[in-house]
């Protein structure tokens, strides 16, 4: 499983990550490095609960950031 992290800044200068593989998982900060860290940890989060829900199986993960 392949993992992109895609960053952008919004018109009122917060930063908003998303990680389009997971609907849902999208986050905002104050900093572009704020925002995708915190998309990665609940993409993270959302992969553990589908692991220990039995929704997904153990799998190979590269994440990667998309450049803003």
């Amino acid at each position: 499983m392949k993992l992109d992290i895609e960053c952008e800044q919004e018109d009122d200068g917060r930063w908003l990550a998303e990680v389009p593989q997971l609907s849902g998982v999208l986050a905002y900060g104050d900093s572009a490095d704020s925002a995708m860290a915190r998309a990665e940890i609940l993409a993270l989060r959302v992969l553990a609960e589908r692991l220990e829900h039995g929704e997904s199986r153990p799998q190979s993960i590269s994440i990667s950031i998309a450049a803003a």
